[in-house]
């Protein structure tokens, strides 16, 4: 893959990080190799023992969390540089960040925390400096530029996915509840039933839900997590001049991208929103609680749960575990059979940190080994509360050709509503 010749301004001044500080930690890093395989009182059998997907890909130490440790470390302290190490970006990028490394480093070490994650984002940012990110992720930058969307789609279409749905247009009325689709469930017409069913639970709950429609924006997390760190600064800035206009008091998504970007990027970079956000999970497990909804139809589905990363680990230490597992024990007729690899040692399914983009037959091979495990639990479907995640599986799903379904949580919140993608209160 060839280093990107195309547009690689950063649009703003790079996140603040203490880069001595992050070098230290490095030094933390004893190669214990612990970060290589699920937590050894986790391991369910050796087929699904791996828990980094470069590092099981790529079968080289480089690849691993110990590995980046060191590669990282020597470039901070001067030691080489990407003109003496000219595959250094190739270890940077082939990672999707999921954060397995930093939690078995936060639970097995006894010095102090390596974090990879934020070393890998300096790192990219360097790679972006230096003209040397990929062209895949110069041209996905390009596109939010253009449209506000990873995706390259039409701004004006942003929107369509609401039609029918009676919620309110902020950009002429107030709303409680600030509704953010995020860019895949915005454009992804296979995802289209679960952002509705997310935005029609909330109608049906008789709650005041608007929606930016056309004028909604990326929330600009996988351009930073790909080392275009300025672009995240406006579009927290948009953001935040979106909620003032709108009277919103509390933002909800069903993007696990967004909640996290909203959650820990904006603050990381001097932007909180200042009002509480929730995924979609944690509003209908309130509701719930609250018998604001309840489920009249059953769901006679035995189905799997896949942790999304940005609402699972790397949320640390406010992990989104119980939550989705909680919601889907309320669904009547739902059974849930869990794969060997969850919670923290979840296995990524390979769209993050722009893997996705850049790294496309890697990307489909990390799927196809979820998927994999998804159908050794016998379950008729795989859910999850990540559009990444599930655009990956239903693609991994037809190319093993497997019958299994692929659902969001919130599709069986709505069936076993007895639907509400028709805009009615019910």
């Amino acid at each position: 893959m060839d280093g990107a010749a195309l547009d690689t301004d950063t649009s703003g001044a790079l996140v603040k990080v203490d880069v001595d500080e992050l070098t230290r930690g490095l030094y933390y890093c004893m190669h214990c190799s612990l970060c290589k395989a699920v937590l050894p009182s986790e391991v369910g059998s050796d087929r699904f023992s791996e828990v980094c997907p470069p590092g099981a890909r790529y079968r080289f130490d480089a690849f691993f969390g110990s590995g980046r440790a060191g590669f990282y470390r020597a470039f901070f302290t001067g030691e080489f540089g990407f003109d003496e190490s000219p595959r250094l970006p190739e270890v940077v990028y082939s990672c999707q960040n999921c954060g397995s490394c930093s939690i078995s480093c936060r639970y097995t070490s006894a010095i102090g925390q390596v974090d990879l994650e934020r070393a890998t984002e300096i790192m990219r940012a360097r790679c972006v400096e230096e003209g040397l990110s990929p062209v895949e992720h110069s041209l996905m930058v390009q596109s939010m530029r253009q449209e506000d969307n990873v995706l390259g789609e039409p701004k004006a279409a942003r929107g369509d996915w609401a039609e029918g749905l009676g919620l309110k247009d902020i950009n002429s009325e107030k709303a409680e509840i600030l509704f953010h689709a995020g860019c895949r469930y915005s454009y992804d017409a296979d995802l289209r039933s679960a952002v509705r069913d997310a935005a029609g639970v909330l109608v049906a709950a008789g709650l005041d839900v608007g929606i930016a429609g056309k004028d909604e924006a990326c929330c600009g997390g996988r351009a930073y997590e790909v080392g275009y760190q300025g672009e995240l600064v406006k579009y927290a800035d948009d953001m935040a001049s979106r909620i003032r206009a709108s009277g919103a008091t509390t933002v909800v998504t069903p993007c696990a991208d967004c909640y996290y970007t909203f959650r820990r990027l904006f603050p990381l970079v001097g932007r909180p929103l200042e009002v509480e956000v929730l995924h979609i999970n944690e509003m209908i497990a309130r509701l719930i609680a609250k018998g604001v909804i309840t489920f009249k139809e059953m769901v006679p589905l035995r189905v799997t749960y896949h942790d999304p990363c940005h609402i699972g680990r790397k949320m640390y230490p406010e992990f989104m575990y119980e939550v989705p597992r909680l919601i889907l024990g309320e669904i009547p007729g739902v059974e849930l059979v869990e794969m060997e690899r969850i919670r923290d040692c979840t296995w990524c399914c390979g769209a993050g940190g722009g893997v996705l983009e850049a790294y496309p037959e890697f990307n489909d091979w990390t799927a196809g080994e979820r998927v994999a495990e998804a159908l050794s639990t016998g379950a008729d479907a795989l859910v999850s509360s990540c559009p990444w995640c599930e655009r990956n599986f239903i693609d991994a799903v037809a190319g093993a050709g497997a019958g299994m379904h692929v659902y969001d949580v919130v599709e069986l919140v709505g069936a076993a509503m007895g639907g509400v993608q028709d805009g009615n209160r019910k």
